[in-house]
């Protein structure tokens, strides 16, 4: 399997460096690409079972420092509201501690990251990737999958097409009122969606250049999809 090491010399420019390596049997670091509302998670789980790796998500990482009220999470809350990128700072230093963990010692999933070219330099100097999976979905779709998201304080979750409550507007398992996430509302997502063509599609490139990256089309079922992407990473 390859490995994948970048440099810089300028501030937005990339110098890459393309080596042939021999893995460690059973080691795999991955990054899964796609973006918001592609699936991306389902997926990883999927890999997660097949491999027995991690899935880190820096989303989910996030969220649950916004849960906790940290000051971190109060920080990342501003930027997640509007729809925007979570500064690379905050992000890397988060991400860096999780993969010292001993479940990363033979590799791990990364779910929707990095997403900014100025994200795979910082990354460069934590982790070296073998794989990267780009999950390719149709952006009229991926507004209605995302927008039509209903949440219950419950922690039941629901969508008003692929999954409705049986009374509108009202949870099945505890009655509660739902609603829908500040960042699942379509303003939010429309910009979420014009974030990442300006800053994460140009990663697709570098990485496709390098020959480490492979599209996968994510309007399918998800049977079809992971069917295609664990076969691919079994290889």
């Amino acid at each position: 399997m390859a490995s994948l090491f970048l440099c810089t010399d300028q501030p937005h420019d990339l110098a890459i460096t393309f080596l042939n390596s021999q893995n460690i049997r059973g080691t795999m670091k991955i990054a899964l690409f796609g973006p918001p509302g592609a699936g991306k998670g389902t997926q990883a789980r999927y890999i997660v079972e097949k491999f027995n790796i991690p899935q880190i998500s820096t989303g989910d990482l996030l969220r649950a420092q916004v849960r906790a009220g940290t000051d971190l999470g109060k920080t990342a809350r501003e930027y997640m509201d509007k729809g925007a990128l979570v500064p690379d700072g905050i992000v890397i230093g988060m991400l860096e501690e999780r993969i010292k963990e001993d479940d990363c010692k033979d590799g791990f999933i990364l779910d929707g990251f990095p997403r900014s070219i100025s994200q795979a330099e910082a990354l460069k100097d934590i982790v070296t990737l073998d794989e990267v999976v780009n999950i390719v979905v149709d952006e009229s779709a991926l507004v209605r999958r995302i927008t039509g998201r209903r949440m219950c304080k419950c922690g039941a979750t629901f969508h008003i097409d692929l999954n409705p409550p049986k009374k509108e507007g009202t949870c099945d398992q505890c009655g509660g009122s739902l609603y829908q996430r500040d960042d699942d509302r379509e303003e939010t997502v429309l910009n979420r969606l014009k974030v990442y063509r300006s800053q994460t599609q140009p990663l697709v490139e570098l990485y496709k250049g390098v020959g480490i990256l492979k599209d996968f089309d994510g309007n399918r079922s998800i049977d079809e999809i992971s069917s295609d992407i664990l076969s691919y990473l079994s290889k």
